[in-house]
C-alpha cells in the first residue's frame, strides 16, 4: 500500500469520494507532464498526487476548480448583460424623435392599449380561410 493514506488526506478533503477524483485528476495532470511539488521518492503519479494533498503543497479548491474547468465543455464568459428593456424604449424614443423632428424640451409620449382594446382587437380577427393547397 502507498505511504500516505486516506486518513492522512481526509482531514484536507472532507469527502472520500472528492478526493479520490481530485487525486486522480492530479495524477493525470502529472502523467501529462505537470511539475510535481514534492518528492517523487520512486512513487507512482497517484502516490505523488495524494502526497501532494497530504502536505498541502497544492490547494485542494484549487484543484476541484481545475477539474470543474477541464471537464467543462462550454465554457461561458461572464460579460455584463445589457438591460435590453431600457435599450429597446430608449430605441423607440429616439425613433419617434427622428421622425417628428421633436426636440429634447418636449416630452416624448408612447401609445398605450388596455387590455380590454387588446381583447377587442383580438376578437375582431377574421381567421384566414383554409385552401387545399395546404
Amino acid at each position: 500500500m502507498a505511504r500516505v493514506t486516506v486518513e492522512d488526506c481526509i482531514d484536507k478533503v472532507e469527502n472520500r469520494f472528492e478526493l479520490v477524483l481530485l487525486s486522480g485528476h492530479r495524477a493525470r495532470q502529472i502523467s501529462q507532464g505537470m511539475p510535481i511539488t514534492v518528492d517523487r521518492d520512486n512513487d507512482k503519479n497517484p502516490v505523488v498526487a495524494l502526497r501532494e494533498i497530504a502536505d498541502e503543497t497544492l490547494s485542494p479548491g484549487d484543484l476541484k476548480e481545475d477539474l470543474i474547468h477541464s471537464l467543462q465543455k462550454h465554457v461561458e464568459v461572464d460579460e455584463p448583460e445589457a438591460d435590453e428593456p431600457e435599450a429597446i424604449e430608449q430605441g423607440d424614443a429616439v425613433a419617434a424623435v427622428a421622425e417628428t423632428g421633436a426636440d429634447d424640451d418636449e416630452p416624448v409620449s408612447f401609445d398605450r392599449m388596455s387590455e380590454e382594446e387588446l381583447l377587442a382587437g383580438i376578437e375582431g380577427l377574421v381567421p384566414p380561410e383554409k385552401s387545399d393547397d395546404y
